[in-house]
């Protein structure tokens, strides 16, 4: 499957909105929550007036012109914030594309732009049980703290 990996424009930032509903890691044999749940203020600080801060970075990953994936960062006071220098990250993927390495690729794009623009580190939470795990650790990201439910991960760039 071809995609392709580009910024995003300013006229796709509420597709993030999308993309933070599909990020919320549901266990297998739980319902997912309501979409509404995404207007909660800690799910909100995620989203909300992206693109008007200088550390908002996102990325779309598309296939024929359709978005089908996004990363993006920016400085706030989210699950994985670390210190007021250190970009958080927010990934997802529709179901239908995960798995494909798509996810990874995004990653690691995003990873390379930071390391460009001269920040040192970026951090993410994850739930203990979310199989992305894997993937953040296969790109760069440590365990440096956790909780009952989630781990604190940060990549040194």
């Amino acid at each position: 499957m071809e995609y392709k990996i580009r910024s995003i424009s300013e006229g796709e930032y509420i597709l993030l909105n999308d993309f933070l509903y599909e990020a919320i890691f549901v266990p297998p044999g739980i319902s997912p929550p309501p979409k509404s749940i995404i207007n909660q203020p800690e799910l909100q600080v995620y989203v909300s007036g992206f693109g008007t801060k200088k550390d908002d970075i996102g990325l779309i990953a598309e296939i024929d012109n359709k978005p089908i994936g996004a990363v993006w960062v920016r400085i706030m006071d989210d699950y994985g914030h670390i210190d007021d220098d250190t970009p958080s990250f927010a990934i997802s993927l529709y179901k239908d594309y995960r798995g494909m390495g798509i996810g990874t690729a995004l990653m690691k794009e995003m990873l390379h732009i930071l390391k460009d623009k001269g920040y040192k580190q970026a951090s993410l939470a994850v739930q203990k049980a979310n199989y992305a795990v894997k993937m953040y650790k296969k790109t760069g990201f440590e365990i440096v703290d956790e909780n009952e439910e989630e781990y604190i991960m940060l990549c040194h760039l």
